[in-house]
């Protein structure tokens, strides 16, 4: 094969990788991890079941590799970041609003709750690791405002408290029901203006 067509190959399949990494996403947070098959997936993204094991030996594999994504996305905007701690704040806690999308999904690393005594432990290893990348970059940033005592244990409360709102408002359906469990921690924070329809936020990404 020539350089020519070895590169051709590679970029279908890492597209199409991309392809089921997205479609894999979806599912977990809609249907949570345990909601969906090998098979579910490959109906998803249109190829063979057998297909899917060419690029995730399996369905662990999968569940690892979508969630070291999202810590490869948060870690790129994290490093990122220049902005006010309160610009910081903002964007967080909008993109669970709107870009993971309350009332219509959870969290990627939340929808693997529900069956965490199935799942094996690189799965737990990169969930535990999800959680706390974004637990240390709330502390930096409540250390950099320097409104709380203890910055450390009011960014694990942030982090719950996102998350559990996320959950209230997929059991409602309804993003109004994601505001009001969020109001306190916003008003904590120093966040007094309404939430926003649109943010960069990584979680999207």
């Amino acid at each position: 094969m020539n350089t020519a067509s070895a590169t051709s190959v590679e970029t279908v399949q890492g597209s199409t990788r991309h392809t089921i990494l997205k479609a894999a996403r979806e599912l977990i947070q809609t249907r949570s991890y345990l909601g969906f098959s090998f098979q579910d997936l490959a109906d998803r993204v249109g190829i063979r079941k057998a297909s899917l094991y060419h690029h995730f030996p399996s369905k662990e594999a999968l569940g690892v590799a979508v969630l070291e994504q999202a810590m490869a996305t948060y870690d790129k905007w994290f490093k990122a970041f220049d902005g006010t701690p309160e610009e910081g704040f903002r964007i967080y806690i909008n993109g669970f609003r709107n870009v993971i999308g309350a009332g219509r999904r959870v969290c990627p690393a939340a929808a693997f709750i529900p069956g965490w005594d199935a799942v094996d432990s690189d799965i737990h290893q990169a969930i535990t690791r999800l959680r706390q990348m974004q637990v240390d970059w709330l502390t930096v940033q409540l250390s950099r405002q320097g409104r709380v005592q203890d910055p450390a244990a009011v960014a694990g409360q942030v982090f719950a408290l996102c998350q559990g709102s996320l959950i209230a408002a997929r059991i409602t359906g309804r993003v109004e029901d994601f505001d009001s469990s969020i109001a306190l921690v916003r008003s904590q924070l120093g966040l007094d203006d309404p939430p926003a329809t649109a943010t960069d936020h990584p979680a999207g990404s």
